[in-house]
């Protein structure tokens, strides 16, 4: 039923997920799949108020998840609207599993057309126009037209494990993708991820936590935006704030780390786990 590199995983609300070997996470928060497409992505971009045509670049589309319920909630609502989709993804086993295996019943509005949009790369309709652009991020980002998109859900695994789609020069890249009054939603809040969207010239917000205690990201070029907490201020005064950086765009994740261990032993920011330390004491919490 599925590669040797993806594993089935059903979520805390009864959702399936998968779970990659090459990275060993899974592609969606354990809390729920379904919960985490519609709370941590869907809700907090505000897209559903926005006029049609609805411009979205859905990258590390997965799934397809986080595309179906924004689709679905909208066409709920306003069945006409007409949206354009850019979503970018190096491997579409995942997608062609979530719709031959009825993942994405639960949305019935997006179900057909992401199902085509899986098995044949693109679809063309009265109210959507989608194209899957297979293939690395860093490469495949440059046939989005620069301030196109409306909403940017930006979504691939951990910076930990795949540092590349969160460094500098890829979150510039993807910012230049966005409109003047787009915004981009994430999942990550890490330092380095938000210090690079705000290298990128993007203001930052936080975004409500889903299934864990931090919050998520918002970016746009303009504010305002829900704020940040005192405690994630400081964090982008910490080591952890260094971002990674991949100047040639097509570094491997082990010189990324390795890159940006090198630069942290060289900051003169505060040491992470002094800020743990004082949050920790702040909270009660044993050290």
């Amino acid at each position: 039923m599925f590669s040797d590199e993806w594993t089935a995983l059903v979520t805390a609300d009864g959702s399936t997920t998968l779970l990659s070997r090459r990275f060993a996470q899974a592609c969606h928060s354990l809390s729920g799949a379904h919960g985490e497409a519609a709370q941590k992505f869907v809700a907090p971009s505000g897209l559903l108020d926005r006029p049609a045509p609805l411009r979205l670049l859905d990258i590390c589309f997965g799934l397809g998840y986080n595309s179906a319920a924004l689709l679905d909630a909208l066409w709920q609502t306003r069945p006409r609207a007409r949206v354009e989709l850019f979503a970018l993804e190096a491997d579409p086993t995942p997608a062609r599993t979530a719709y031959r295996q009825g993942w994405l019943a639960v949305w019935p509005r997006a179900e057909p057309p992401l199902g085509v949009l899986a098995e044949h790369g693109r679809v063309e309709s009265e109210v959507l126009d989608a194209r899957l652009l297979l293939g690395d991020a860093r490469r495949t980002v440059a046939e989005v037209p620069e301030g196109w998109a409306d909403g940017i859900f930006l979504d691939p695994f951990s910076p930990e494990v795949c540092p590349q789609l969160w460094s500098v020069e890829f979150l510039g890249l993807v910012a230049r993708r966005l409109a003047p009054a787009g915004v981009l939603v994430t999942y990550a809040s890490a330092a380095a991820v938000r210090t690079a969207l705000a290298l990128a010239g993007l203001a930052i917000g936080a975004t409500p936590p889903f299934g864990r205690r931090a919050p998520g990201t918002i970016a746009a070029w303009h504010g305002p935006l829900p704020p940040l907490g005192p405690e994630e201020r400081e964090h982008l005064q910490t080591r952890a704030a260094v971002p990674y950086r991949d100047p040639t765009l097509d570094g491997d994740a082990e010189f990324l780390r390795a890159r940006r261990r090198a630069e942290q032993a060289q900051s003169p920011l505060e040491p992470t786990s002094r800020w743990r330390r004082r949050w920790q004491r702040a909270a009660g919490c044993p050290e």
